[in-house]
This record gives C-alpha cells, structure tokens and sequence, in this order.
C-alpha cells in the first residue's frame, strides 16, 4: 500500500490496538467477524467501489455500512469497518487488504491474551517450512479444483490438536481464500505479523545442529544489541551447514558457517 491507504491503515491498526485493549472485546470474535467481511467484499466488487468512492461522502458510506451489517455482525466490528470506509483509499482492493490484516491482528492479538503468541509464531514458521519441503501437500492445499472443505479437513488433520487454535485458524483462512497470493508468501506475512505483534524482529536462524538453550539466549541477546529491538528466532536445521550459524533478518543475511567461509574462499583463489 502506499499514500492514502498506509495512512489509512495505520489509522485502523490504532483503533483496532485500541478496541482489543479492552477486556470487554473477544479479540477471536472480533477476527472471525472482520474475515467474514473480508469475504463479502471481495466477492462484491461493485460494493467494494462504493466503499472506497472517493466521490462519496465518508458519512454516507459509514452510514451503508451500517444498514449492511446491521444484526449481522457486533457492534465494534461494525463500528471498525465503518472507520474503515470513512478514510481514503488508494484503491479499492486496498481496503480488502486492509480488513483481512485487521482480522490477522486480532487473531494474534487474541493468542496474546492467552500466553499462546510465541507457539504460533513458531507454527506458522514450522509449517511454513513443511509446505516448502512437501511439494505434494503445497499441491493439495493450493488446488483450485479441490474444495474449501476438503482441505479444510485436511489442514485439520494436520494441524488440529498439534497447533494451537489460532495458528489453525490463521491457516486454514489463508488456504481458503489465497486472494492471489502464494501460499509461501502469505505465511511469512503472518509471520510478521506475529512478530510485529510483539515488537520483534523475525530472525531466521539456520544451523547444522540444533541450537542450546544458552546458545539461542546469547545468539537473541547479541542481534537484540545490532539491530536494537527484540528479535524472534525461527530456528531451522540444516546438516549441509558445516559448522557455525547463518542468520537473516530480512534481506540482510549475517553469515558465519563454515561452508560459506570455505565458498569464499573458493572464490578467492579461483579470483
């Protein structure tokens, strides 16, 4: 997003960060209602103009909001859409793009509450490796001619009583409706979105042999003090990394093992 649309998000994130604060909003109910209205404004385009109209008063669009979820969904779900539509959009698949992240948000926001938030960012960081490394199941779960129910079932059979209920949850919404993303990508955007949930950075760790518990509390202390934020370690182990660790953040990649130093220096003599 860029221009309006940024603006109009963080907008939406503050006033969903300030509704969730409450102990009075169910965070989880509030995610399942913001997707439900995901969905209807991707399938209706022609509503999803009107919504972001720039022609159209701010106020008459809250107002349609208003008549539409009227009874359908909760008070502050139709509040937050409401806020939503009164802001200017860049385009109008942004706003989309906008309700479907608020709904993440309050998914993770959710499993904050509950103590759960690091299980489900180190879920949706295992899974993502699965999907990577499983061909045959990345086919199943990404398969236009299978049904929504069908690899519902699926997810469930994988993940459910092994995951936590969010991190099912969060999943099976992105397998359901992909909205023209892969299925890769939009589980790194969860990712870091659980990250950014708590303020950290998302470390991607690779190392030939799993690490300690003293080794990963120094390795976080010690990228916390580069990069001067809290930094998340997703944790992944690869024997053909001889020896030392290979670490990216970002796009930024720090590399200390010792099958790098020996391509280097390859390179060198061969130079």
């Amino acid at each position: 997003m860029n221009g309006a649309s940024r603006e109009a998000l963080a907008a939406a994130r503050e006033r969903l960060d300030a509704l969730t604060d409450s102990t009075s909003v169910d965070a989880g109910s509030l995610a399942g209602e913001l997707a439900a209205v995901t969905a209807l404004l991707h399938r209706e385009v022609s509503l999803r103009r009107v919504l972001t109209d720039p022609a159209q008063a701010g106020e008459a669009k809250a107002e349609l909001v208003g008549r539409l979820l009227g009874g359908q969904v909760s008070g502050t779900t139709a509040d937050l859409v409401a806020g939503l539509v009164r802001s200017r959009w860049s385009q109008a698949r942004d706003l989309v793009d906008a309700l479907e992240e608020l709904a993440d948000l309050a998914d993770l926001t959710d499993a904050q509450k509950s103590g759960t938030l690091d299980d489900v960012e180190d879920e949706l960081f295992r899974f993502g490796r699965i999907v990577s490394s499983n061909t045959g199941l990345r086919s199943a779960l990404t398969d236009r001619a299978a049904s929504t129910s069908a690899k519902g079932e699926l997810l469930h059979s994988l993940l459910g009583g092994r995951a936590q209920a969010t991190t099912e949850r969060l999943v099976t919404r992105l397998v359901s409706a992909p909205r023209g993303r892969s299925l890769e990508a939009g589980l790194e955007s969860l990712s870091k979105l659980a990250a950014e949930r708590r303020n950290r950075m998302v470390a991607v760790v690779t190392s030939a042999v799993p690490l300690s518990e003293p080794q990963k509390q120094r390795l976080g202390a010690a990228l916390a003090k580069l990069y001067g934020r809290a930094m998340h370690l997703n944790l992944d182990v690869d024997p053909e990394v001889l020896g030392g660790i290979r670490v990216q953040v970002g796009d930024e990649i720090i590399n200390g093992s010792i099958a790098d130093r020996l391509e280097d220096a390859g390179r060198r003599m061969a130079s």
